[in-house]
């Protein structure tokens, strides 16, 4: 028994000597391999007598990368270039087809347009500064996508004016072709429209629809395209811009504050910051039906809609970066539609898929089928209406709107601790009987 014993401590010995070999190749291949890395680095101790005695392993992460990036942005750039090619397709072939019962049905664009008119009408309520310059006369537009908010901010301004109208909106005039220029809303003579995606920013360049101009004369807020990353770093030197402004594009940016960060830096001082994007609390319903029929069919949970900012971090987010006298409101907004197959549809048609990084490649058949039974069957149109009769299925949506300032001295400031001259029980005191 002590020899069999014997013979078998002789083999794990073996086995374990053949086990350190190979563990001894793999770690030496992987200093081999990561000498010009400059994630990772690999120290060697070596003792006094020149052996080697194991390796420490020292990891670093680069500087200004987020280490949990929740999006995916090259997918996401394929996503809007489909979107933007379908349309065009779109546009094509209602200008080649006569007979209207046979044209294609319409373009997907009403969302952002609407929430890119509500932006742009806060516009009108913060136009005048305290610089004494009045208005935005230089814009910057992040994620600017197909114009939107270009077509709203020329929206009432390109019919025609009386002559007091017209002193008011003319900024300048070119006595070399006779070009006079009017600002649009908000006092913007020129909007720099910034966006990752070409086939997106330049998709309708040919349509008469996009164009800035009213005639060969009169030209109402200029714009120049330009096709940059939207995370940054802006190719603008400091304090350039009066306004920056974004329609439904922070949502899917991996990095806000080094963004915020960024936009503050050139914007002008008192410039101001405008932007909309999707809440918290938006598409509850696609995201609960989701949920439920995966976890019936596979058992488990993916991720299907993007994680949006909450309401109550987008104040921090603003104060956070630097900006001053932020202000934030709210619109929920409600659309129907036939079913949820129909609501897919029109978000991929928008460029507005699910482009996160731990999405699943393949979702089955059955979990869409058991979801859009689910959603029709919890929020269908009906019990929102009051009626009877199945109208489809309601999506909601929360918008988020925010407007922050850069500082400048202008600006109203708190005093300072220490400074009050009366007390709050003297000013708000009510005595009551006993």
């Amino acid at each position: 028994i002590a020899a069999d014993h014997h013979i078998i401590i002789m083999s794990a010995n073996k086995i374990l000597s053949k086990h350190r070999l190979l563990g001894s190749l793999l770690r030496r291949h992987i200093s081999s391999s990561t000498k010009t890395s400059s994630c990772c680095s690999i120290h060697k101790r070596i003792t006094a007598t020149g052996q080697q005695s194991h390796h420490a392993h020292y990891f670093s992460t680069t500087t200004g990368g987020s280490e949990t990036a929740p999006f995916d942005r090259s997918v996401k750039l394929k996503q809007r270039t489909r979107a933007a090619e379908s349309c065009r397709q779109h546009h094509y072939h209602y200008n080649n087809t006569n007979d209207v019962s046979s044209r294609p049905i319409l373009p997907y664009d009403y969302f952002h347009r609407e929430i890119a008119q509500r932006l742009v009408d806060r516009l009108d309520d913060i136009n005048i500064r305290e610089n004494g310059e009045g208005g935005f006369p230089l814009a910057l537009e992040i994620g600017a996508g197909a114009g939107f908010v270009h077509e709203a901010i020329m929206d009432g301004c390109a019919a025609d004016h009386n002559e007091e109208e017209e002193d008011e909106l003319l900024l300048d005039s070119s006595t070399d072709n006779n070009n006079v220029i009017y600002s649009g809303r908000g006092g913007v003579r020129k909007l720099v429209q910034l966006d990752s995606c070409s086939a997106m920013l330049h998709r309708d360049d040919d349509s008469t629809t996009a164009s800035s101009s009213t005639d060969d004369t009169t030209t109402i807020c200029e714009t120049y395209k330009l096709v940059t990353e939207e995370e940054g770093p802006f190719p603008f030197p400091d304090g350039t811009f009066d306004l920056v402004i974004s329609s439904m594009a922070f949502h899917w940016i991996n990095d806000l504050p080094r963004l915020l960060t960024e936009i503050k830096r050139v914007l002008k001082p008192d410039g101001c910051l405008l932007f909309a994007l999707p809440g918290g609390n938006t598409l509850p319903e696609l995201r609960s039906s989701l949920v439920l029929a995966e976890l019936e069919r596979t058992g488990g949970v993916s991720t299907h809609l993007g994680p949006y900012v909450d309401l109550s971090n987008v104040g921090s987010l603003l104060t956070g970066t630097g900006f001053k006298l932020p202000t934030i409101d709210v619109d929920d907004v409600q659309i129907g539609y036939p079913n949820m197959m129909v609501l897919m549809e029109h978000l991929g048609r928008m460029g507005e898929g699910n482009a996160c990084l731990n999405r699943k490649e393949r979702v089955g058949l059955g979990t869409f089928v058991g979801a859009a039974c689910l959603y029709n069957e919890l929020y269908s149109a009906k019990e929102h209406d009051g009626d009877d009769e199945d109208d489809g299925i309601v999506a909601s949506a929360q918008i988020i709107y925010g407007i922050a300032w850069k500082e400048h001295e202008a600006q109203p400031k708190p005093l300072e601790r220490g400074t009050a001259t009366h007390k709050m029980t003297d000013i708000a005191v009510t005595k009551t009987k006993g």
